[in-house]
C-alpha cells in the first residue's frame, strides 16, 4: 500500500476509467469480481490492524451501503473478526438490493456467525441509530458509496452522512468519501469527513483538487491484486 500526497507522482484515473479497468480485469483478464473485492477489502482491513495495534480487543463499526461498496465492507469486517477485533456491521438502506459479490461476501460473513444490523436513511431518529451502533467505536468505517455515485444525494443519505461526521470517531473512507464527485472532488449535497481514505488501483481525479483534503484526510493507494499500466 502506497501513500499518496499532493504533487505525487502517480497514476490518476476518473470514474470511467476505474470503471473500464474492472471491467477489463473481469472480463479480459478473467479475474473474477468477488476477487478483487476480497483483495480490497483485506487492504482496508490491514490498514485498520495497524492504526489500532496499540488497543486491546479494539471495536470497529463499519457501515455499508447496497453495491459493490458495501461488499468491501463484509471484507472488511471478516478479517477483523478473524484477527480477534469487535465488529459491528451496519447496512444502509434496502438489504434486499444487495446482488452478486457483495452478497456473497454478506453470506459468508453471516454464516461465520456475524450478526448485521439493519438501519433505514428513512427513519425519524436516524441520528440516535447511528450514535448507537457506533458509540464505542475505536474507528467508523465508511463503506457506503463507492466512485460510481454521481448527482445529488438524497435528504435522507445526506443527513445520514452528517451524523456519522458528528460521532467524534476516527473514519475510515474505503475506497472514496461517501458523498464526493469521483471526478470533481465536490460534496453532493454531503461527503463523509475521512482521517484516511484507503483508494483501490490509482488516485481518483477528485482528489487532486486541494479542497478535497478535508474530506479524504490521508490518502492510501491499495492494489486490487492487478495493476494499471501507466
Amino acid at each position: 500500500m502506497q501513500k499518496y500526497w499532493p504533487g505525487k507522482k502517480c497514476i490518476i484515473m476518473s470514474r470511467d476509467q476505474v470503471r473500464r479497468f474492472d471491467l477489463k480485469a473481469i472480463n479480459e483478464l478473467g479475474m473474477p469480481g468477488v476477487i478483487l473485492m476480497e483483495n480490497a477489502g483485506r487492504s482496508c482491513a490491514e490498514l485498520l490492524k495497524e492504526k489500532l495495534s496499540d488497543i486491546n480487543y479494539p471495536k470497529v463499526c463499519i457501515f455499508c451501503g447496497t453495491g459493490n461498496n458495501g461488499g468491501d465492507g463484509y471484507v472488511i469486517a471478516r478479517h477483523l473478526l478473524n484477527s480477534g477485533f469487535r465488529v459491528t456491521v451496519v447496512i444502509c438502506g434496502d438489504r434486499d438490493k444487495i446482488k452478486g459479490d457483495a452478497r456473497i461476501n454478506l453470506d459468508i460473513l453471516e454464516r461465520i456467525g456475524q450478526p448485521v444490523e439493519l438501519l433505514d436513511p428513512l427513519e425519524e431518529y436516524l441520528g440516535i441509530g447511528v450514535q448507537a451502533y457506533a458509540n464505542d467505536a475505536d474507528i467508523v468505517v465508511d463503506s457506503i458509496f463507492g466512485t460510481g455515485l454521481s448527482g445529488q444525494l438524497s435528504v435522507e443519505y445526506q443527513q445520514l452522512i452528517e451524523a456519522i461526521n458528528t460521532l467524534n470517531r476516527p473514519i475510515l473512507a474505503v475506497d472514496i468519501p461517501s458523498g464526493l464527485d469521483c471526478d470533481t472532488g465536490q460534496p453532493l449535497g454531503a461527503a463523509i469527513r475521512a482521517t484516511w481514505t484507503v483508494t483501490f488501483v490509482a488516485v481518483k481525479q477528485g482528489f487532486v483538487h486541494s479542497q478535497t483534503a478535508a474530506y479524504t484526510g490521508e490518502i492510501f493507494v491499495a492494489s486490487v491484486g492487478i495493476e494499471p499500466v501507466p
